[in-house]
């Protein structure tokens, strides 16, 4: 079983920077394409980012491309999400996922991913 475990969220004024942190139980992580997810009250989740197993590869939703970086840490089992220029409309519970695919494209569709985090809130204020 894979066990993904966020953390790194909070409150935060409009134009201020969070860091999420996403650790990975499994030490075949390397094997592991990752991603985060967001969902906001009432609206369905959506892609924020990915990143392939080896971190060669990213690819970010255009609503967040230039403010946000996702990377990795083979080494710790981390993914971390880096948001710079926060705005309200980034308010949401932030979601990690993880599945074992060793690959140069990044999925951005929920379902591909088998493993979950439970979430962590982010509050951007303006």
């Amino acid at each position: 079983q894979v066990q993904l475990v966020e953390s790194g969220g909070g409150l935060v004024q409009a134009g201020g920077s969070l860091r999420l942190s996403c650790a990975v139980s499994r030490r075949t992580f390397s094997s592991y394409a990752t991603g985060w997810f967001r969902q906001a009250p009432g609206k369905e989740r959506e892609f924020v980012a990915g990143i392939n197993w080896s971190g060669g590869s990213t690819y970010y939703a255009d609503s967040v491309r230039g403010r946000f970086t996702i990377s990795r840490d083979n080494a710790k089992n981390t993914v971390y999400l880096q948001m710079n220029s926060l705005k309200p409309e980034d308010t949401a519970v932030y979601y990690c996922a993880a599945d074992r695919k060793i690959t140069t494209a990044i999925m951005t569709r929920a379902v591909e991913y088998a493993y979950w985090g439970q979430g962590t809130q982010v509050t951007v204020s303006s």
